[in-house]
Formats: C-alpha cells, structure tokens, sequence
C-alpha cells in the first residue's frame, strides 16, 4: 500500500479505575501495554491510517488523561505509577466528558472513523453530570457518523446494561489473569479486523468482536 494516510482513525479508551479494579491492577496494565503496541501494529499493517489514541481511567476522585490525540509514534506503555484503582464508578460522566472532548476534535474533519472502547469490572453508580438518557443519545447520534463504540465489562449483565446505552459490540470477562489475557487476545484481534475493514469500506459498526 502507499504511505500517503488517507483515514484518520481516533481511538478511545476510557478504562476503570475504580477501587473494584484493583485485584487485577496488573494484569490490567499489562493488558493496556498490548493494546499499545497492537495499535502500532495495526498502524505499520495499514499504512494508509494515520491512528490516534485518547487513554482515560476515571473513578469518582478523578478523571485522568494520560493520553490525548496522540499520534502512535508517541504512545508509551503504563506502570503502576500511572494507574491506581480506588473509589466509585462514574462511568457514564467518564463517557460524557472523554466523548465530548473527542467529538470536538473529529469535527475539523471530514474522513475520520472513531473506536470507543470501554473497559469496567462494575456498573455506574456515581456520576453527577450525565445519565443512561444522556449517554444513550450520545451514542445513537455518534453512531451515524463512523463512531464504533465497544463496552468490555466483568462481575454485572454486560449485554443488558451495554444494550441500554445503545451499545451492541460487547465482550465478557471473569475478573482473573488468564480470562482477562484471553480477552485482549481477542481485542486485538478485532482491532486489526476493524482496520481491514476501513480498507475495504466495509461497514466498522457491528460485529466488532465476531
């Protein structure tokens, strides 16, 4: 393929940092550092996609943005000093804001595709700003406009509360260090899948992780 990048490609992951997570702190953090060089990865094999990340953890002290739209040469792996569970889980606020701020960003362009991906081991129970309506509207809108939205969830009805935010690209995993290793396995897969098919023009919404 030619190196001339003619889709710009913004990936978000907004990932948990409540209180909950920290039994499998390091396992996640290790998982997270996959997904880094998965995206390179994925950016060398498409050549043609210029990829950007956005990387926030969140729980109801803090939202935190160790990353924002930086381009895949400056992406960085996670320690322990960066990622540090405790509190409650403002998920839908952490989803609100991250989204909002991305949503700004893709406007100035007009060939873009987003990959939002959620990553929790527990449902929303303390956010102040937004709400399941608000959220859900969120989503249903940003669908219409190449935004692809992923919910990764462990220890609730991960189909049941993705579906009621209009999320429909789920996956499940026990909170222990082989179900978890198996899961990012299965992630970056579909990363690189969802790449093929923004070469091919084919339609990145559904189906992520099939």
């Amino acid at each position: 393929m030619s190196n001339q990048k003619t889709d710009k490609v913004f990936n978000l992951i907004i990932l948990d940092e409540s209180g909950s997570m920290e039994s499998i702190k390091k396992t996640i953090i290790s998982g997270f550092n996959e997904v880094v060089q998965t995206v390179k990865g994925v950016a060398q094999e498409y050549s043609e996609q210029e990829h950007f990340i956005t990387f926030v953890t969140f729980n109801s002290l803090k939202t935190n943005t160790l990353l924002e739209n930086e381009k895949v040469e400056k992406l960085r792996e996670i320690s322990e000093r960066e990622y540090n569970p405790t509190a409650g889980t403002p998920l839908f606020d952490a989803m609100g804001n991250s989204i909002s701020q991305l949503r700004k960003v893709t406007q100035t362009h007009s060939e873009y595709n987003v990959l939002v991906t959620i990553l929790t081991d527990g449902e929303e129970n303390s956010s102040k700003e937004y709400n399941g309506a608000t959220i859900k509207k969120m989503v249903e809108e940003l669908k219409q406009q190449n935004w692809t939205f992923t919910y990764i969830g462990a220890n609730h009805d991960v189909e049941k509360f993705a579906a009621a935010i209009s999320i429909n690209n789920t996956m499940k995993f026990e909170a222990n260090e082989q179900d978890i290793q198996k899961m990012f396995s299965k992630e970056k897969a579909s990363r690189m899948s969802y790449s093929k098919k923004i070469r091919n023009k084919e339609d990145t919404g559904s189906n992520f992780y099939e």
